[in-house]
């Protein structure tokens, strides 16, 4: 085992215990696949945790890398794809959490939304297996471009340039979406398998952030009906077509009322908003009843 090899297996089991993932085989990819063939050439800029203290300071925001060696990567650091735009490849042990939560096995057809330049679609990919099929989404034209050069190599994943609103119904097993929404688009809904699960984060506008804050929402396909509960919070970029300026609002004033363990369904039969509509809406609703 190479001296590279040894650091991305100490990196993964890291973040096993960090992140306490459940599934050896995604501990096992992020041993394997390599987070630099989805940077570009070092040295890399690493997002600085202090500039949380002190936003002012745009030099605050990153650091850089001492030279171009790889084992700057394999930390629980969030590195920068697009630094004039702050835009990072996500913290690993935030993205393996989410991927965690998804409960993949060999085989299964996963839909990413979100990709970015593909190195955590690299990783589902390496879950799934050949068996599997990955579909990664990126609206971002350049980004879509890196991400379908830097997967290429895979050939049970495809890229495609778009915003995943076009996904086929009763199509996946598993979707992640990698950006802040308002809601669960319909499309995202209906391409759920029975036993799929959508792992969605809902996050409220900041007037002056980039980022968006919110909740992570994990979504189930039940034979009869929905299950929903939130996961943990998180700070994220907004998704391109998931996002309505009403549900923005009515989502704040949710999550405002801190109860957020009483969701355990999503509804999308037409119901008079009760008491049990944690968050209520025509096409959707969060409901603190269970699925029946």
């Amino acid at each position: 085992m190479s001296d590279l090899d040894s650091i991305r297996r100490y990196y993964a089991e890291e973040l096993q215990a960090v992140a306490n993932l459940q599934s050896e085989a995604l501990v096992d990819a992020f041993a394997k696949v390599s987070r630099e063939n989805f940077l570009g050439p070092g040295p890399w800029l690493i997002l600085n945790p202090l500039h949380l203290v002190d936003d002012s300071n745009e030099d605050s925001y990153y650091r850089e890398t001492a030279d171009a060696d790889p084992k700057h990567l394999y930390h629980n650091v969030l590195v920068a794809i697009d630094a004039k735009r702050c835009l990072n490849n996500g913290q690993p042990s935030f993205l393996a959490t989410l991927i965690d939560s998804l409960e993949l096995i060999r085989g299964d057809s996963v839909a990413h939304i979100g990709c970015g330049t593909g190195y955590y679609t690299a990783i589902i990919a390496e879950v799934v297996g050949a068996a599997g099929r990955v579909t990664a989404f990126e609206v971002d034209t350049g980004l879509a471009a890196q991400a379908r050069t830097n997967l290429s190599h895979l050939s049970h994943v495809q890229v495609l340039e778009g915003d995943g609103g076009s996904v086929a119904p009763n199509e996946y097993d598993g979707m992640l979406v990698n950006a802040g929404a308002t809601h669960p688009r319909r499309a995202w809904l209906d391409a759920l398998r029975v036993g799929g699960r959508l792992i969605l984060p809902l996050t409220v506008s900041n007037e002056t952030d980039v980022t968006q804050s919110g909740q992570v929402l994990k979504i189930a396909r039940q034979e009869n009906g929905l299950s929903a509960g939130f996961l943990c919070s998180t700070s994220i970029f907004p998704c391109s077509g998931a996002r309505d300026p009403e549900l923005n609002d009515n989502l704040r004033a949710a999550f405002k009322r801190g109860d957020l363990k009483c969701v355990q369904s999503l509804r999308r039969d037409a119901h008079v908003c009760a008491d049990t509509c944690w968050l209520h809406d025509e096409q959707f609703c969060l409901s603190t009843l269970p699925v029946t």
